[in-house]
């Protein structure tokens, strides 16, 4: 494992901890334990998807691949929010709308750490149509990811008593786990293909 491996997953799992520490800071005191927990279990998980990826290497890369689709997760989420704070709109028929936005942004963010990290392809010739493919496989789970969102938002009401804007992020992180599987095969096999 390299040192950029473990750099990364602390960042992403302090950035975790921290959006879940806000999210849920009037439900459980306690959240704020996350901030340690998140980036120590993000090097372990790391660390023995590194141990397997020595016999299996599609599983140190699909570990890595699921980092970056939190990271990325969080900058969806956060760019949701931001619009539903600005509009103080979080339902209806701007949701999908403001999903959408949300998904494209994170996801020109993730192009590079796919690229780059994930599947490790080092060159920029063939970028243009690299990131047409990227942007396609994309465009699908774009259309998978805010099918979902909005189905959880706008058909099944909050459960358990928690607000429209946590049911909106519960809405975003299940749908993100939908889009995870068709993200993967598309880029591994389509996108950034050895």
């Amino acid at each position: 494992m390299k040192k950029i491996d473990v750099i990364i997953a602390l960042i992403i799992g302090e950035l975790t901890a921290i959006y879940f520490a806000f999210l849920f800071k009037d439900i459980y005191c306690g959240v704020w334990a996350l901030v340690v927990i998140f980036p120590i279990l993000s090097i372990v998980c790391l660390w023995i998807a590194y141990l397997i990826g020595k016999k299996y290497s599609f599983i140190f890369q699909g570990a890595k691949f699921l980092l970056i689709g939190v990271f990325g997760t969080l900058i969806d989420l956060g760019v949701l929010n931001i619009l539903i704070w600005i509009s103080g709109i979080s339902s209806g028929l701007l949701f999908p709308v403001f999903k959408g936005i949300s998904f494209v942004v994170a996801n020109c963010n993730k192009y590079f750490g796919h690229k780059f990290w994930v599947f490790e392809k080092k060159g920029i010739n063939g970028a243009k149509k690299e990131f047409g493919k990227f942007f396609l496989v994309s465009l699908g789970g774009l259309i998978i990811n805010v099918a979902v969102a909005s189905l959880v938002v706008n058909i099944i009401e909050p459960q358990f008593g928690l607000s429209e804007t946590i049911w909106a992020n519960i809405a975003g992180i299940i749908a993100a786990m939908v889009t995870v599987i068709w993200n993967f095969l598309g880029y591994k096999f389509l996108v950034f293909k050895k």
